[in-house]
């Protein structure tokens, strides 16, 4: 099979090769098939942020639902336990502090490529990021000595920072 799509002593003559001569064409970024990026808002949650693994059979604890932001997840693997890192209590460990970034939602299940757009720019950029998504929004904790660096790419990327909570400015769908 591979004979006929590939011919190497006649390159040209393979059906890749005739494949990429009638079909080769340059599309902008508005002709490309797709969702295309959104231009999204976002705050900053106040505060340092930790992300801490406990074993999967571990309690939870009291201390990882307080705070404006808390996401507790158990898998067959782990306890995951993002909260706000003022929350740990002395001998739980959290190696970064992150910041929190909260897109301001919601968003409907059949809008595609939110998360996406919002971390392209971020990623691109060599930031690693840690995604929460709920069932009304998205939630992107960055690694605190990489804030600006992911600020300055989501600005540039057209995503806006809103300062404060000003989720009433949304239009009543």
């Amino acid at each position: 099979m591979w004979d006929r799509i590939f011919d190497p002593v006649r390159p040209e003559r393979s059906s890749a090769a005739r494949f990429r001569s009638t079909f080769t064409m340059v599309l902008t970024q508005d002709e490309l098939p797709g969702p295309q990026p959104h231009q999204l808002k976002f705050r900053w949650l106040q505060g340092s942020y930790a992300i801490v693994r406990l074993t999967p059979d571990a309690a939870i604890p009291d201390w990882a639902s307080k705070g404006e932001f808390t996401s507790i997840t158990r898998s067959a693997d782990e306890l995951s336990i993002v909260c706000p890192a003022e929350n740990l209590p002395a001998g739980v460990h959290s190696p970064h502090r992150w910041i929190c970034l909260k897109l301001e939602g919601p968003f409907p299940f059949s809008m595609t490529g939110v998360l996406l757009s919002f971390i392209e720019p971020v990623s691109s950029q060599g930031i690693p990021i840690f995604a929460i998504s709920t069932y009304d929004t998205d939630f992107v904790l960055i690694q605190e000595e990489w804030a600006g660096a992911a600020l300055n790419a989501l600005q540039q990327a057209g995503h806006e920072l809103w300062l404060k909570d000003e989720s009433w400015r949304k239009p009543i769908e």
